[in-house]
């Protein structure tokens, strides 16, 4: 694990999660604003997106001693976005999307972001799928990076609400 903190758990989120996870993501909403990024500046995700998640059983989270730490949706269904690439998946079949990702400013720069990739992988992988599809904005240099590390492939464009976003995919292995 190349995180600083290897005491963490991952877990389903629980609706009673809500509110620190919105905390979560409302901090992350700012440092991509002081960033100079486009990404998440529209009112998305919110804390209804949030609630969704949870209720759908999407939302996760790294969980260290008690405190929530990071947060992502792992989507087992069809991201209808990613119909419509510019470009091209290297796999037409079952797979998994990463949505949402984000990590506390408490625990910032301790290797989370990597770490809730690892852990969405395998549970990936123990639901049978071997591909995980994930995009972000253009000007997200710090996720950028991260996907790059991890070996997810750069495969094309996708838009969401009207803007176009990087698109990734990693075939896992067991």
């Amino acid at each position: 694990m190349e995180t600083n903190n290897t005491n963490y758990s991952f877990r389903k989120a629980e609706m009673a999660d809500a509110a620190k996870v919105w905390e979560i993501i409302a901090q992350a909403i700012e440092r991509r604003r002081r960033d100079g990024s486009t990404q998440w500046q529209d009112g998305y995700p919110n804390p209804t997106s949030i609630q969704n998640d949870i209720a759908d059983g999407w939302g996760y989270v790294i969980e260290i001693g008690s405190e929530i730490a990071a947060y992502c949706a792992l989507i087992f269904d069809m991201e209808p976005a990613y119909e419509k690439i510019e470009g091209k998946w290297h796999s037409d079949g079952p797979y998994a999307v990463l949505h949402r990702m984000a990590v506390s400013d408490a625990f910032a720069g301790q290797g989370l972001a990597k770490a809730i990739f690892r852990e969405a992988e395998k549970t990936v992988l123990q639901s049978g799928i071997k591909t995980i599809k994930v995009d972000t904005n253009f000007d997200n240099v710090a996720m950028l990076s991260i996907l790059k590390s991890l070996g997810y492939q750069y495969r094309g464009e996708v838009y969401f609400r009207g803007s176009a976003r990087k698109a990734f995919e990693k075939t896992l292995m067991e």
